[in-house]
């Protein structure tokens, strides 16, 4: 079974905090998105394979650790996944993006699958599958499914906020997927929105709403 990692580090859930407030701006709130997704893009990748490479300081030779490559894939799920790209690609900027687009059946509740186009070495890549939300499960259980049926592996998935019912259809679904979660919330309402949540992701990133 993968593991579940819920951050208990204080710069996380003092940004956490930040983005719940309804009086957040939209800019601020894009911003905060991008730092908590570095915060924990750096405990995500904390299992990265090193290899042992020399080089030259200005001193003398030495033997160093560094990334046995890059072979990273960021994959967002449409579209208020997007807000976690930025804060992942400034700890790995040659990683690269795929992308898979979700929407929820406003009656059904239920994910909707309408793009997916992903790295042509897909399959050679570590995946880190992005959105903010983790309420049903259903949009990760299907992007995870989508990026599968291509041949990814190694897939990790990371969010902002996650309620028991996500955590609990994910791993039920994809058991070989860590879920790395900045807050875990206490329920999901009749509308299936978390509670107490932050509102719509993609509609505070952008203003929609």
């Amino acid at each position: 079974m993968g593991k579940v990692y819920v951050f208990d580090h204080p710069l996380i859930q003092h940004k956490v905090a930040l983005i719940r407030s309804k009086d957040t701006s939209v800019k601020d709130f894009r911003e905060l998105v991008r730092e908590v997704a570095m915060l924990m893009g750096y405990e995500a990748t904390r299992d990265l394979p090193l290899e042992e490479k020399e080089i030259e300081t200005p001193i003398c030779s030495t033997k160093v650790k560094m990334l046995a490559g890059e072979d990273i894939a960021i994959v967002p799920i449409l579209r208020a996944g997007l807000g976690f790209v930025d804060g992942m690609l400034s700890l790995v900027p040659n990683a690269k993006v795929g992308h898979v687009g979700m929407y929820r059946d406003p009656v059904t509740h239920e994910p909707v699958e309408y793009y997916c186009k992903l790295p042509k070495d897909i399959e050679k890549r570590r995946i880190f599958v992005v959105d903010p939300m983790l309420a049903t499960g259903g949009s990760a259980v299907d992007a995870i499914n989508a990026i599968k049926k291509r041949d990814g592996s190694h897939i990790t998935f990371m969010c902002l906020i996650a309620a028991p019912e996500g955590i609990e259809a994910l791993q039920k679904a994809h058991p070989d997927v860590d879920i790395y979660i900045a807050a875990k919330d206490d329920h999901l309402n009749e509308d299936a929105y978390i509670v107490p949540g932050l509102g719509d992701a993609g509609d505070r990133l952008y203003g929609t709403k």
